[in-house]
C-alpha cells in the first residue's frame, strides 16, 4: 500500500467521479482506476461501489476514509517538519492575481513576504477570476485572489472585503427610461459577461433580482473593459462603485440610483494544503495586511 493510492482514494471519495479525481490528480482515469484496483485487491474488498452519476463508496471505503485521511496528514506533517528542520523557508508559491493591485493590497502583502522570507519564490499570474479559482481548485495554482461565492468543497476561502458594485450607463442614456423603475432596465442593452468572470455570476444575480432579460451585446472578461464599453455608449454593466463614481465624475457614465450589489472578496487556496508551512506564512501576512481576526477560512 503507498500514499500515492491512499492519495487516489481520498480524491476519488470526496470527488465522487473518477473523471475528475484524475483531473486533481493529473492522471489519466486509466491510471486511477488501476490504482483503485490495486488498493482493492490489497485490502481483499470493494471500496467503491458504481452509481449513474459516478462512484459511491462501500460500507468499507466509509470505515476505511477517516484512517487514510489520517495517514496522508501525518505524511504531511513529517514533510513539514522536514521542511522545518532545514531552518529557513524556502519554495515556490503561484498566485492567482486579478483586478487591480491597489484593491488587493497586493504590494503591502508581497512587500511583507519578501521581506521575511528572502528564499520563498513567489509568482504572481494575473487572470480572470473565474479561471484563478478553477486553477486553485485543479492545485495548478497555489491560492489566488477571487471575487465571488466560492461553489467548491476542496477550495477554502478567506474572506478579505466585500466590494460594492453599482450599475453604470452612457452618458444621456439615463433620458430612453424611467432609470428609478428598476424593470425598465431590461429594455436598454448591456455590456455582456464573460462566463470566465466573476462579474458574469453577479450581474445574473442581478437580473433575477430585478427580474430582467436584457439583450446583451458584445462579451468582455476584464473589469476596466467592461467599463471602457460603457463610456463607449455599448451598454449598460455592472462596475465598482468607486470606479464608477470616477468616470460619473468625468461626466462619461451616469450612475443608476439605489441599487448597489456586493460581491465578496476571497482569498482561497485549496482544502488540504491547510497546514502547508508556506501556506501558513501567506495567509498570515496576508491578515496582517488585510488586518483580519482570527476567523477560520470556510
Amino acid at each position: 500500500m503507498e500514499i500515492y493510492q491512499l492519495r487516489t482514494f481520498v480524491t476519488v471519495a470526496q470527488q465522487g467521479h473518477l473523471t475528475q479525481a484524475a483531473e486533481l490528480l493529473h492522471l489519466s482515469q486509466p491510471a486511477v482506476t488501476a490504482q483503485i484496483k490495486a488498493l482493492e485487491e490489497e485490502v481483499g474488498m470493494a471500496l467503491f461501489e458504481r452509481t449513474t452519476g459516478g462512484v459511491m463508496l462501500t460500507r468499507t471505503g466509509q470505515e476505511l476514509l477517516p484512517r487514510a485521511q489520517s495517514i496522508l496528514e501525518s505524511a504531511k506533517d513529517i514533510l513539514n517538519h522536514a521542511r522545518h528542520l532545514k531552518g529557513q523557508l524556502s519554495g515556490k508559491a503561484l498566485i492567482g492575481v486579478s483586478l487591480t493591485p491597489e484593491i488587493l493590497k497586493l504590494g503591502a502583502w508581497v512587500a511583507r513576504l519578501t521581506e521575511k522570507y528572502p528564499l520563498l519564490d513567489l509568482r504572481l499570474q494575473h487572470g480572470v477570476t473565474g479561471g484563478i479559482l478553477n486553477l486553485v481548485r485543479k492545485k495548478e495554482l497555489d491560492a489566488g485572489f477571487y471575487l465571488g461565492k466560492n461553489p467548491y468543497v476542496n477550495v477554502n476561502t478567506v474572506l478579505l472585503t466585500e466590494l460594492p458594485f453599482v450599475i453604470v450607463m452612457p452618458k444621456g442614456w439615463e433620458s430612453r427610461v424611467d432609470i428609478t423603475v428598476p424593470k425598465e432596465l431590461g429594455k436598454l442593452p448591456w455590456v455582456g459577461i464573460s462566463q470566465f468572470s466573476s462579474l458574469h455570476k453577479i450581474t445574473a444575480e442581478l437580473w433575477r433580482e430585478l427580474n430582467i432579460s436584457p439583450k446583451k451585446v458584445a462579451e468582455c472578461d476584464h473589469v476596466n473593459t467592461i467599463l471602457d464599453m460603457v463610456c463607449a455608449g455599448v451598454g449598460l454593466a455592472l462596475a465598482r462603485a468607486d470606479e464608477a463614481q470616477v468616470a460619473a465624475d468625468k461626466g462619461l457614465v451616469t450612475i443608476v440610483p439605489g441599487i448597489c450589489k456586493l460581491a465578496e472578496l476571497q482569498f482561497v487556496y485549496p482544502a488540504d494544503r491547510v497546514g502547508d508551512l508556506i501556506l501558513d506564512v501567506l495567509l498570515e501576512e496576508l491578515a496582517a495586511v488585510w488586518q483580519l481576526g482570527p476567523a477560520s477560512p470556510h
